[in-house]
C-alpha cells in the first residue's frame, strides 16, 4: 500500500529566488506532520505545492497515489485544505457555506446534509450554524475553515498556521481539534509556534531557507543531537555538600542547581548513554537527603530548532 503522502526531491524558484529545494518525505494514514520554521522558511510553498495550488520547478509529489501535477483532480479529492487566510464568504450562514462547498465538491445532498451536522459537531459550531460568518471572532471562522476541509471526508488534510492571530484559549482549543483529527486524517500541520508543533504532531519537519534540516520525532532529534545525557535531580539537603559529590559520580560532566534554600534541583549533564539516575539516588539515600524528582530530560523542541538552524548558517 502507498504512502499516503509521497514528497521526491520538490524545487521551486520564484524566478531566481529560492523557495523550497529537495524537499523529500513521506507520511503514513494517520500521521501528524508538522512544518516547523520561520516566517520565509519555504512551509507555504511546500504546501501549496503538495495541494496543487501551483506547480514544483522539479520534483514531484503524490497524495492518495495520485501525482499531484499529471492527476491533480484526483489528487485533490483526497485533500481537505485550510491556507493561512481562509477563504470564507462572510455574507453566508456558517450552514449556507458548508452546503456551498460541499456542492463544489460534488457531494450528494443527502450525504452533504449528514456530514454538514457531523462537521458543525466536531468543530463545536452548533450555536453558530444559523450565523453570518461576518459576525464570528477569528477563532470561529478558523473552525469553520477547518470544517470546509474535513467536509468531504479527505485522507489528508493540509493546515497553514491554523492558530494565527487568534487569543489564546481559541489557540488551545484549536490544537486539541487538530490533534483529535489525527487517526481518521493524516495531518500536515504548518506553524512556527514550536510549543504548538510540539503538543499536537508525532514527527517534525524543519525547513530552513528553503531546505529540510531535519524531519523525525522530536525525541529522536534531541537524541541524535545532544553531545550530553541530561539529568534532573530535585534534592533536599545542603548544597554545599550536594554539588561537590555529584560533580565527584562517574560519567559527570557538569552540574548546575536552580534554586535556593534547602530544596533545589541540580541539572546534571553526563556523557552521551551514561545513565546515572541510580547512581545519583544511591548517593542522596546513603546521605540521608530527600529524594523529590529525578528524571532523564530531552532537548527541548526549541533547543533542537536553534541547534538545526545556527548549524545550518555556519
Amino acid at each position: 500500500m502507498p504512502a499516503m503522502i509521497e514528497a521526491d526531491n520538490l524545487t521551486k524558484y520564484y524566478g531566481s529566488l529560492l523557495g523550497i529545494q529537495g524537499l523529500s518525505f513521506q507520511m503514513e494514514r494517520g500521521e501528524v506532520l508538522g512544518f516547523l520554521g520561520p516566517n520565509g522558511a519555504g512551509k507555504t510553498t511546500a504546501m501549496r505545492i503538495l495541494t496543487g495550488f501551483m506547480p514544483p520547478t522539479s520534483g514531484s509529489a503524490r497524495i492518495a497515489g495520485y501525482d499531484v501535477n499529471t492527476q491533480s483532480l484526483e489528487a485533490r479529492r483526497h485533500i481537505g485544505y485550510l491556507p493561512e487566510t481562509v477563504p470564507l464568504y462572510t455574507e453566508m450562514t456558517v450552514t449556507d457555506y458548508l452546503t456551498y462547498m460541499g456542492t463544489l465538491r460534488g457531494m450528494a445532498s443527502k450525504q452533504m446534509a449528514h456530514r454538514i451536522a457531523e462537521v458543525i459537531g466536531v468543530c463545536h459550531l452548533e450555536e453558530y450554524r444559523l450565523t453570518y460568518i461576518s459576525k464570528l471572532s477569528k477563532g470561529f471562522r478558523q473552525r469553520v475553515g477547518i470544517a470546509q476541509a474535513i467536509l468531504h471526508e479527505p485522507d489528508v488534510l493540509i493546515l497553514d498556521e491554523p492558530t494565527i492571530g487568534i487569543d489564546p484559549i481559541q489557540v488551545v482549543e484549536t490544537r486539541q481539534l487538530i490533534k483529535g483529527l489525527g487517526g481518521n486524517h493524516t495531518v500536515i500541520l504548518s506553524s512556527h509556534i514550536l510549543p504548538e508543533v510540539s503538543m499536537v504532531c508525532d514527527r517534525v519537519l524543519i525547513i530552513h531557507e528553503g531546505r529540510v534540516v531535519a524531519i523525525d520525532t522530536p525525541a529522536n532529534l534531541s537524541a541524535h543531537l545532544r553531545s550530553t545525557q541530561r539529568i534532573e535531580a530535585e534534592v533536599r539537603g545542603p548544597s554545599a555538600e550536594v554539588m561537590p559529590l555529584l560533580r565527584e559520580l562517574n560519567g559527570v560532566q557538569d552540574v548546575r542547581r536552580q534554586g535556593d534554600g534547602l530544596v533545589a534541583t541540580y541539572v546534571i549533564e553526563a556523557r552521551p548513554g551514561a545513565d546515572l539516575r541510580e547512581p545519583i539516588a544511591t548517593l542522596v539515600v546513603q546521605r540521608g537527603w530527600g529524594l523529590l524528582r529525578l528524571q532523564s530530560v530531552e532537548m527541548s523542541l526549541e533547543e533542537i530548532f536553534l541547534r538545526l538552524t545556527t548549524s545550518e548558517e555556519q
